[in-house]
Parts: C-alpha cells; structure tokens; sequence
C-alpha cells in the first residue's frame, strides 16, 4: 500500500520529494556524471532516481546543493530545469561538454556561456524567439573568479544550442554560419536553462568542457567524434569542481 504521506509532494518525473531539493542545484546531462559530481559533495545521498533524472543531495563548502542529471537534448533537459525552478531552486549551473567553434579552441578547453542561440527547439514554444537566453551576470562573475581559484583559464562567450548531434547531408549543418557570427562553441541544452530559469526568476548560467572542435577538425558531421579521452576527462574533473565552487560563491 502506498504511503500517501511519503509522496504528497513527490516531483513528478525527477522522482524526489520537494522538500528534500536545497535551492542550489548543479546539472549534467549524464546520470554517472552526476553520480561522479556527488562524490565531490560531503554527505552525499541519492535522493531519486527515475529516468534518466537522477539527483544527490549533499554539502559543498558548507551549503547544501543538488546534483541533478538532464539527459540529452532540450525537450528532456527542460522537464529537469522545470521542475527544480518549480521546487524553489534558486541558482542552477549547467555542467557539460560541448564541440568548439573558433579556431583557438578545441580538446580539454573550457568555456563559460555569456548567453545562448536558441537553436533548441523547444524554447520557441515557451516564448517568442526574440527573447535572449542570457546567463545570470553573477553566475558568470562567479564561474570566472572560481576558475580563477584554481589556475584554469576559460573562455566566456556566445554558444550555440542545437537540437540535433549528427547533421543529415539534406540540409547539412549550420555550424560554419554561427562560428563567423563569433559563437564559441556548440552543445544541447543551455538556451532551454537560461529561458526557463528566466522565466522563474533564478539564476542560471553554465560551464562546458570542450570535447573537440568539428570545424576544426573537418568532423561537422561527427563521424570521428570520440569523447573518451584522458584530455576530456580531465577537463570534466575541472569543470564540475569550477561549478561546485561557483554555485556556493553567493
């Protein structure tokens, strides 16, 4: 028989209680990123798993946070960053990785996004597509000061938030257009956070792990793409402790 007490205020697809969501929360696309995230945190504990949302609670410096996985593309990814702005979260960062875009970045680089092209597919449907996905100003004040911290330089600029990973040969890919408009570098998810977030008052804003550079390497149809090398892995170690110290800077 089910305990209708334990599950009053149960989030519908996360699968965790509202009340067990602190208002910090760190998310990742893939649920073992997350679990490897909540290793950083003090006292960690699995607070849902369903899906592929996957969420720890724990402390980091001295605050409780979340670690919370999305999955992959935007339509998914905003069920999560719904509900958590839905639970009262406060301050979301996205860690991830991403392909780069200009020529001086590539393998192992990080970037921090000022703001995103909302190539999604999704956001479209929640606002007109003349509003700006733009990260919180703080989020990224406090994304650039954190990398500072530990040494690791970082790049901060426009990046472009497509809802497709392989590009077809009907209609090709766009990518070559948004690297002569200046953006830095390509992933799935981060207008989707920063007009949600926008839309709840919280803060948001995100930092990325480059896992290559398509253009650069003439792979804008990711055939080669291989993301399990020892330079990203490295770079995704940096990134989510860049993010952990972030998320508590305020």
């Amino acid at each position: 028989m089910q305990d209708d007490h334990a599950t009053e205020d149960l989030i519908p697809l996360l699968g965790v209680r509202e009340s067990d969501l602190p208002e910090r929360a760190l998310v990742v696309g893939d649920p073992y990123r997350a679990e490897a995230a909540a290793e950083l945190l003090d006292d960690a504990v699995a607070a849902g798993r369903n899906r592929e949302y996957w969420t720890f609670v724990g402390t980091y410096g001295g605050e409780k946070v979340a670690v919370v996985s999305h999955g992959v593309g935007g339509a998914g990814a905003a069920v999560c960053f719904e509900e958590l702005c839905r639970a009262g979260v406060k301050r979301i960062i996205r860690a991830g990785t991403a392909g780069g875009l200009q020529d001086h970045l590539g393998d192992g680089d990080i970037v921090v996004a000022s703001a995103a092209v909302r190539d999604d597919g999704v956001t479209e449907r929640i606002v007109p597509l003349r509003y700006p996905a733009v990260s919180n100003l703080d989020v990224v004040s406090d994304l650039r000061s954190a990398a500072a911290n530990r040494s690791q330089k970082i790049d901060i600029g426009i990046v472009l938030t497509s809802d497709i990973f392989y590009a077809h040969p009907v209609l090709g890919s766009n990518l070559e257009l948004w690297q002569g408009a200046g953006v830095i570098a390509v992933e799935m998810e981060c207008s989707v956070l920063l007009v949600i977030a926008a839309q709840h008052g919280v803060e948001a804003g995100a930092i990325l792990a480059l896992d290559g550079n398509p253009l650069a390497s003439g792979d804008d149809d990711m055939s080669e793409y291989d993301p399990h090398r020892d330079v990203v892995r490295n770079a995704v170690d940096t990134m989510l402790n860049v993010a952990l110290d972030a998320l508590v800077r305020r």
